[in-house]
């Protein structure tokens, strides 16, 4: 029997068919508010991919949302069942089939017995082999609560979670929080499953004090109507909307402004399911503490925001987000108020407390504090960004920036981490490095070593801002280079999801920080200083130079990112500009907008066509780059090789000059006007010559070529969809 041949789906007119909705919502215990946003799209993702592959997917609209207790996807315009898919089976040839009279062989019954066919229901077919026998099968469609009876199941089952919780005895069910209840409905009749030995029903609940314990729903328009009347507004965007509304509401009658804080917006959506807006105060006495302190006190333990007058002063008020509906009495409010209360007296007792004596004489009690095993104590790591530090100043200075001294750069960095041991940021891991800097200025420290220190951890993202003066920058540089190169010398390093001290965002740091500022930092030397103060300080490891070329490799991938998702440079102009050379960031961004400006000349495309093609000569060839290979002129045969050997030399001139000046754009479009004698060369020359001296000639004339010309940018690699 041959092979079934590519099944064809039937194509009945689908748009009669009646459509269906789904309701699918997994109830539980309260879920972490930070984990909701990706479960939901992770429900979402999983049902239109199960969906898909059972042939389902066409014509359906999914959603998804998630409330602390509950998951829910919402799916339109579900086919009530499969389509039938029909598809044909080649058999034996017919001259196998059926013998010289025309009746049929053994072959051609036991064809039909293994199909379950009848002898007269198989038939002949034309195939560019010959005629075959061959048969129909039709697969019968299965129905859709069949189909999601069963994959419903495996999406809770598959849903990612940095931890989950599991069932002994239940086929391995797991779940972030003990599952209580779930709905499946399509089309109001409910679904037949049960997962970690809850059945699915077609009863959700209501808010945990303003709702029903039990709410019946017939489909999501049902269950839409019904949840806001029992406390639940299951959309986030509506929870987000009504949470501004309120929050505006409130800071506008008193004459202040809510504290712009976007991260905690997102995760008191995600905190409550009937959200309410109320004001509370504290003792304005507090306000004699940083604003940094006040601020992360209410945002990171209360989920507060804070409130600020006209003028960006912080004002005695806060505003909670609570799961009620209303506190009529004033309980909640009062409640929130004595927590606040007791957590800034903390606050204040830890800022007199560390300040009974200076900052520096922490440092000692940091070798205790181990940074990383292999890579010793923070005492260890500080030494060694005190020596990155004050090579990045030194490099600085010689260049003529004055705003990078030495010594500064080294207190700084001296300073840098002595916080992590105050009672300050043991209670609050988030102020980690504002409070050294809040402290080095209230002990006195120069305006720029303090600004430096509360900066240092800078950039934590793409859009956070990197340290406001210089010394700063080269801290933060310094602390970074020594995580990302130590780690790496000791074989930490980050794989698929796994980054422990997040060295992708320290690199991204760096890139961010050289990029933004406009530093002259050759990223190779960088690394090798970094390498030199773990070899010179405690615990003395080296770094082997294939380590270096890793981290350097390491580096540029997130200098890549930066330029093609941040910037909006083509994978193809990052490709041919990195192949030249992209140690300095700075120089390479310069090219780049270089290189994007010229793409659009009527040479630049057809000319890197022809780079492409030298490239692959050079190549097939092992000629490498040519370096060491003179062009002889006496060997020329054809006036298109003396043309274009001419205009190389006569571009090679002026492409210098201007790389000299920074001129990039004049340098490509130097290079871009040897267009035409690369077109007549390769019209009228055959590189490939018989004679090996004319042959080998040619080679190195194009090598030549190559090599003058890719030092701004590399041509061939234009058009090339290589996304390294």
């Amino acid at each position: 029997m041959k092979p079934r041949r590519q099944a064809k789906q039937s194509s009945p007119k689908t748009a009669d068919v009646k459509r269906v909705d789904l309701l699918f919502e997994i109830g539980a215990e309260e879920i972490p508010a930070g984990m909701l946003p990706r479960a939901e799209e992770d429900l979402r993702l999983s049902l239109e991919k199960l969906l898909a592959a059972e042939n389902l997917a066409e014509g359906t609209t999914v959603e998804s949302f998630a409330t602390p207790r509950r998951l829910v996807a919402h799916v339109r315009g579900l086919l009530p069942k499969q389509e039938d898919v029909v598809s044909e089976v080649t058999g034996p040839p017919k001259s196998v089939a059926y013998d010289s009279v025309g009746a049929p062989t053994r072959a051609a019954v036991s064809f039909a017995e293994k199909q379950g066919l009848a002898l007269h229901e198989v038939f002949i077919i034309q195939t560019p082999k010959g005629e075959y026998l061959a048969a129909r099968q039709t697969k019968r469609g299965r129905t859709t609560d069949q189909i999601l009876s069963e994959i419903l199941p495996r999406i809770v089952h598959d849903l990612y979670w940095p931890k989950t919780m599991t069932w002994t005895g239940l086929d391995g069910a797991r779940f972030i929080r003990p599952i209580r209840w779930i709905v499946a409905v399509l089309d109001g009749k409910t679904l037949k499953f049960s997962y970690a030995g809850v059945p699915a029903s077609n009863a959700t609940r209501g808010h945990r004090f303003l709702g029903a314990a039990e709410i019946r729903v017939q489909g999501f328009a049902d269950y839409a109507k019904k949840l806001p009347a029992n406390g639940v507004l299951v959309r986030p965007d509506e929870r987000r909307a009504k949470i501004e509304r309120e929050l505006a509401g409130h800071a506008k009658k008193g004459g202040y402004r809510v504290h712009e804080d976007a991260g905690l917006l997102k995760l008191v959506t995600y905190l409550n399911e009937f959200p309410a807006v109320i004001v509370g105060d504290f003792d304005p006495a507090f306000l004699a503490l940083p604003d940094e302190i006040l601020i992360t006190v209410m945002r990171g333990h209360q989920k507060y925001f804070a409130m600020e007058k006209r003028n960006g002063e912080l004002a005695p008020h806060f505003l909670a987000v609570i799961n009620l509906a209303k506190d009529a009495k004033g309980l909640v409010r009062s409640g929130h108020e004595r927590v606040l209360r007791a957590r800034f007296a903390d606050a204040e007792f830890f800022w007199q407390s560390d300040q009974k004596c200076r900052l520096a004489d922490y440092l000692p009690k940091l070798e205790r504090v181990t940074y990383e095993s292999r890579l010793g104590s923070y005492r260890d790591k500080v030494e060694r960004m005190r020596a990155i530090a004050r090579w990045l100043a030194e490099q600085w200075y010689n260049l003529g920036m004055q705003a990078a001294h030495v010594s500064e750069a080294d207190r700084a960095a001296e300073l840098a981490k002595c916080d992590l041991v105050t009672e300050m940021v043991r209670e609050f891991t988030e102020l980690q490095g504002i409070v050294g800097g809040l402290y080095a200025r209230a002990q006195g420290e120069p305006d720029e070593v303090a600004d430096a220190v509360y900066d240092h951890y800078r950039p934590v993202g793409l859009d956070d801002p990197i340290p406001r003066n210089l010394i700063g920058c080269a801290v933060a540089l310094a602390d970074k280079l020594d995580s990302v190169v130590g780690c790496f010398a000791v074989g930490v390093v980050p794989s698929g999801s796994s980054d422990p001290y997040a060295l992708r965002r320290a690199a991204l740091g760096i890139v961010k920080i050289i990029l933004e500022k406009k530093l002259l930092v050759s990223l190779s030397l960088a690394i090798g200083a970094a390498a030199k103060a773990l070899l010179t300080h405690k615990p003395k490891r080296g770094v082997t130079p294939e380590q270096e070329k890793q981290i350097l490799e390491f580096i540029l991938d997130r200098a890549r990112f930066v330029f093609r998702e941040k910037e909006g440079f083509a994978y193809d102009e990052v490709n041919a500009v990195f192949r030249a050379g992209a140690d300095d960031l700075v120089d390479a961004h310069k090219r780049l907008v270089a290189l994007k400006a010229i793409r659009k000349s009527k040479n630049f495309e057809p000319l890197a066509v022809s780079f492409k093609r030298i490239r692959k000569i050079i190549e097939k060839a092992n000629l490498a780059d040519g370096a060491g290979h003179h062009v002889d002129p006496a060997l020329f045969e054809t006036d298109a090789e003396r043309e274009l050997h001419a205009a190389v030399r006569a571009a090679a001139s002026k492409v210098q000059t201007d790389k000299r000046a920074g001129k990039y754009q004049e340098a490509l479009e130097a290079i871009a006007g040897l267009r035409k004698a690369v077109d007549r060369f390769f019209e009228e020359v055959m590189v490939m010559a018989e004679k090996e001296s004319v042959r080998n000639n040619r080679l190195t004339l194009l090598a030549e070529l190559l090599r003058e010309f890719t030092t701004v940018a590399d041509f061939s690699e234009i058009g090339a969809d290589d996304r390294r």
